[in-house]
């Protein structure tokens, strides 16, 4: 933040609005690419992506790349403030408590990690709408067990069936770990990129155009794809799985049992099923996030 920043409570409600606006716009730029993903990670039936692409849109129609977007459009944009105001309160924690202690005002890379990190784990108590948005991506009118016809059809069932914490929390545990490592990544990324264009320039974070926004957004995403991809693997094979109560028609039993059997089945490369299109969509889809917030952020701040 600048000197000139406003007092943190109005700061706050700046924070978490100019995060709605960039989880909205992160929706709506990167939705195919990660129905897409979820697809590849969930199921054996495509060959790779352009397959998935194809098959997709002839079996769906274009609307099938964009199915279960209301949930995310509305819970996104939530995790996204979500995020950004616990990053932001982290960032101003680190800073009064590094100046108190005569370490002047800049945050080393640990301190920006763990306010990334922070924004991670505040996102994952809302975690459920992901599990719910998997869900919708992979659900069939062939599998009755696991076919919704919406988001609250599906709310409605997984909790009539599992309960809360066992259903729509299922995969809670992996959830928390892949938010605390990928978003410590995401920021730390992010943040670096713009201290250190900060530095180079000699100039404000409020004078880094858009552009450079996008660009340290887009570097930003690779961080934290790149370092917790594997994770994310493992989440999604956990929460397309049968309900906790529907153990006849399981896969996985656990965090440890599905590791071992990805390894086992697919070696390692089992872990990185989906990457292709999820480093495509990153650049567009965090860029324009970061953007977004960046220049809501100005707006508001003008």
């Amino acid at each position: 933040m600048d000197s000139t920043s406003p007092a943190p409570s109005a700061q706050v409600y700046k924070d978490l609005f100019a995060g709605t606006i960039g989880g909205i716009t992160q929706v709506l730029s990167g939705q195919p690419f990660d129905i897409i993903k979820v697809r590849l990670q969930s199921s054996n039936e495509y060959k790779g992506m352009s397959d998935a692409a194809v098959q997709i849109y002839r079996k769906e129609g274009f609307l099938g790349f964009y199915k279960g977007t209301s949930l995310p459009l509305i819970g996104i944009g939530a995790c996204v403030s979500i995020q950004f105001g616990c990053l932001e309160a982290s960032k101003r924690a680190f800073k009064e408590r590094n100046i108190a202690n005569g370490n002047g005002h800049q945050l080393s890379l640990g301190q920006l990690y763990l306010s990334g990190a922070a924004a991670g784990v505040g996102n994952s108590i809302i975690s459920g709408k992901s599990h719910i948005r998997i869900r919708l991506q992979t659900s069939s009118s062939a599998n009755q067990l696991n076919h919704f016809v919406g988001p609250a059809d599906a709310l409605k069932k997984i909790i009539r069936s599992d309960g809360i914490l066992r259903g729509l929390y299922c995969g809670q545990l992996i959830t928390v770990a892949r938010e605390f490592h990928g978003y410590g990544m995401y920021f730390l990324g992010y943040e670096w990129l713009v201290e250190r264009h900060i530095k180079l320039k000699d100039c404000s974070r409020s004078e880094i155009g858009t552009g450079w926004a996008m660009l340290y957004g887009a570097g930003a995403g690779y961080s934290m794809w790149l370092s917790s991809y594997p994770l994310d693997q493992i989440k999604t094979r956990i929460q397309t799985d049968g309900l906790p109560s529907q153990k006849a028609s399981r896969k996985y039993f656990g965090i440890v049992d599905c590791v071992q059997k990805i390894y086992a089945r697919e070696g390692c490369r089992g872990f990185l099923r989906g990457l292709t299109p999820t480093l495509i969509r990153s650049p567009l889809v965090n860029g324009a996030t970061f953007a977004a917030f960046e220049t809501t952020m100005r707006m508001l701040n003008a």
